[in-house]
């Protein structure tokens, strides 16, 4: 089982998203989220365009690169150009990408539906074409 790491600044849309979408659409890979700079919560809208999809799982929460860094992973995938451009350091030289998605928070119930679309039609296949 290959293991991704998806970061973001806060881990309350994006970031959560993504890791729906992976663990959800991608065989033998395992996908974790975080944040830089975690919010402590997920939004709301988020968490309903993935109950919505039937991903929603009560495990996904948002947290810290500190409460997931003892797990090795095969790719860290930051998601937001803050994240990209603060990415910390890891124990060991983990491969990073970079594919940036607009944050849909403080927008409409719509924006996170684009979202989350954007992400399954951008994200899912390069993840799966690094893991392969």
């Amino acid at each position: 089982m290959k293991k991704v790491l998806i970061l973001c600044t806060g881990n309350s849309c994006r970031s959560i998203i993504a890791e729906a979408l992976v663990n959800a659409r991608l065989k033998n890979i395992e996908a974790y989220s975080a944040g830089v700079k975690a919010s402590g919560k997920v939004n709301a809208y988020a968490k309903q365009v993935l109950e919505e999809e039937g991903m929603w799982k009560e495990s996904y929460h948002s947290k810290t690169i500190d409460e997931i860094s003892h797990i090795d992973f095969d790719l860290v995938v930051t998601v937001c150009d803050h994240a990209n451009e603060t990415c910390p350091m890891f124990p060991k030289p983990y491969p990073k990408i970079h594919v940036g998605f607009s944050d849909p928070d403080g927008k409409d119930y719509g924006a996170f539906i684009l979202t989350y679309k954007a992400i399954e039609a951008e994200l899912l296949p390069i993840i799966e074409e690094k893991l392969r």
